[in-house]
């Protein structure tokens, strides 16, 4: 893919040239892979740096007891919820808008769970220096067949490096001010904290964020093919009503998310939303990486 004036192109041949002529990654990096702790050729998966990896989808909490302090009907909540809400409707409503906003298709089609909404995921904010900011959410999730926007999904990063997650709101009360990352509304009080924050750790995550890194940021022009531990902590808000919480990991149900398509898809393509599901199949030449994803799994064992 290239990126501006800057002609770099993720291919397998470059992440192979790039490893030295090798597959870009082994096995190790894998902590668990069922009863056997190996795969069919006797290679452990279990490997130092790495310990809690999974070769299934996995994820744990950035926080230990982070949702304990969450309640939906918090002042601060609220207040994010609204933020987020707002900013959808008024600037990314559906996927041509976050399109001509620059954000990138970013499907979870290796995460093997729901498969009805996608996240699309804009470089730029990961990039830059804002935490928990509803007008640049770094991604915003999107159901797959109505087209439209339905929640975001902040990743704890500034300048593009990851960073220990802020919480929405509570902390200890020796904490005189709000941290100067605190999101909108927050106070230094002595509640329990709420902070939400979620990483993945089984295999398709970790694959999942590595792709984004080589496609979109090109990490292998600078040789940095590694497959991380883990992705960074990311954190859901979402805009429509969820039964488990604001905050909650999976998606809303299908009864949920029935919405009015969206009026044009928003770029050039026969499929038609609301008929047909959101996609890589649907996009246009211009909008997907040089890569897809099943492209390079190959490089992954355990995939």
């Amino acid at each position: 893919m290239s990126d501006g004036d800057d002609d770099v192109t993720i291919s397998r041949r470059t992440l192979l040239r790039a490893s030295a002529g090798t597959a870009a990654f082994s096995t190790v990096g894998v902590g668990s892979a069922g009863a056997s702790g190996s795969n069919a050729a006797g290679t452990p998966w279990f490997d130092d740096r790495c310990p809690d990896a999974t070769l299934e989808p996995n994820m744990g909490h950035c926080v230990e007891n982070g949702m304990e302090g969450c309640a939906d009907d918090h002042p601060t909540t609220t207040e994010l919820r609204s933020g987020v809400q707002a900013v959808l409707e008024e600037h990314y409503p559906d996927v041509g808008a976050l399109v001509d906003a620059g954000y990138q298709p970013y499907f979870d089609t290796l995460e093997r769970e729901d498969a009805s909404y996608s996240h699309w995921i804009n470089p730029e904010y990961v990039g830059d220096d804002a935490v928990l900011d509803p007008e640049r959410p770094e991604s915003v999730l999107v159901d797959d067949e109505s087209w439209r926007s339905i929640g975001v999904m902040f990743i704890a990063t500034r300048n593009g490096e990851e960073i220990d997650p802020p919480a929405v709101y509570g902390g200890e009360a020796s904490d005189a001010q709000p941290a100067d990352d605190a999101p909108i509304g927050a106070t230094a009080d002595p509640e329990t904290p709420c902070s939400p924050w979620h990483y993945h750790s089984g295999l398709p995550g970790r694959f999942a964020w590595w792709y984004y890194k080589q496609a979109y940021e090109h990490d292998f022009a600078d040789g940095d093919i590694d497959l991380p531990c883990r992705t960074p902590c990311m954190l859901h808000v979402w805009a429509i009503d969820h039964p488990e919480s604001v905050y909650a990991h999976n998606a809303p149900p299908a009864e949920s998310r029935e919405q009015e398509p969206a009026a044009e898809a928003g770029f050039e393509t026969d499929a038609e939303p609301g008929t047909d599901e959101l996609g890589w199949d649907v996009l246009p030449d211009d909008l997907q990486p040089e890569q897809r994803p099943e492209d390079l799994t190959a490089l992954v064992p355990g995939l």
